[in-house]
């Protein structure tokens, strides 16, 4: 079985609006999740010592996202992988937030997450992101000029 993953693009791009507004929607997701980083340090501060690691990959979580989001927000039609990886994680842990019930985090999360998945998912529409997949997208592409061969 073969799968072609470079695929030509031939579609319009995403009118100027359109992309404004998917792109201010991730740049919303990406400061709000800088604010969650900072709320995760208040937390680490005064957290009992036996979950004192957990909070802080939770924390550091956070900036990885707030990267993620401003990578998107940047350059949304040149990013193969990022929009799958953020829709995987913020559904799984929406999932797992709503599957957990009345847990002390779970009644905090999932509305937030669930939150950052539907932006996301009004960004990717709004801004093509599955264009990243193409061979040829439509952000311009720079190029590194070729140096002479050192003889």
């Amino acid at each position: 079985m073969t799968r072609q993953t470079d695929v030509p693009a031939t579609a319009d791009k995403p009118t100027s609006l359109a992309d404004r507004i998917g792109r201010g929607l991730l740049a919303l997701c990406g400061i709000a999740t800088l604010g969650a980083f900072a709320n995760g340090i208040s937390i680490m501060a005064t957290v009992a010592p036996e979950r004192l690691m957990s909070e802080a990959w939770r924390t550091f979580a956070y900036l990885v996202f707030a990267g993620l989001f401003v990578m998107l927000a940047v350059a949304p039609r040149t990013q193969r992988g990022a929009w799958e990886l953020v829709f995987a994680h913020k559904i799984a842990i929406t999932a797992f937030a709503i599957a957990a019930g009345d847990t002390p985090d779970a009644n905090a999360t999932w509305p937030i997450d669930l939150t950052l998945v539907l932006a996301t998912a009004v960004a990717y529409v709004l801004c093509r992101g599955w264009y990243g997949w193409r061979s040829a997208t439509l952000a311009p592409v720079q190029r590194r000029a070729r140096r002479p061969a050192i003889v």
